[in-house]
């Protein structure tokens, strides 16, 4: 039996595992790397997100994380429904944390959804276009990505 392995290309068994945590579990490590960036006085986040919830799934992780944005922090969001869903793949996710692909360009190619509060989707957006992203984190996702 010949045995494929198909380069980005996530077994199904890690989708299932990743549907199984719940999103505001999944969301603390991002949570704690944002308090970190929040230290380094990197990556500020938009006062028009305070108190609000979104979430994000990584389609091919099979894996949703829900935070809320309380003063500077972002946080999981243990309680409420989301006002901002966003769903794309790691790779695509990450390129958009790099600053190699935009949202929108994601958007109309089909690869990045995007539903709810339209309003705090285009803020999401223009935050994610227009923030300062460290060398460091940038040279990181780069290593990541490929």
């Amino acid at each position: 039996m010949t045995h494929t392995n198909h380069p980005g290309k996530v077994p199904a068994f890690v989708q299932r595992l990743g549907r199984l945590i719940p999103p505001p579990l999944a969301a603390l490590p991002l949570s704690a790397g944002w308090r970190v960036a929040e230290w380094l006085q990197a990556l500020p986040i938009p006062t028009d997100l305070h108190g609000r919830i979104f979430e994000i799934t990584v389609k091919d992780l099979g894996l949703s994380m829900r935070f809320t944005c309380q003063g500077s922090h972002l946080q999981p969001s243990w309680r409420g429904e989301p006002q901002l869903k966003l769903a794309a793949s790691l790779s695509d996710f990450m390129r958009m944390a790099a600053g190699d692909m935009d949202a929108d360009t994601l958007f109309f190619q089909r690869r990045l959804s995007i539903e709810g509060d339209t309003e705090l989707g285009l803020v999401v957006k223009n935050w994610l276009d227009s923030v300062e992203r460290p060398p460091r984190l940038v040279a990181l996702l780069h290593v990541s990505i490929q």
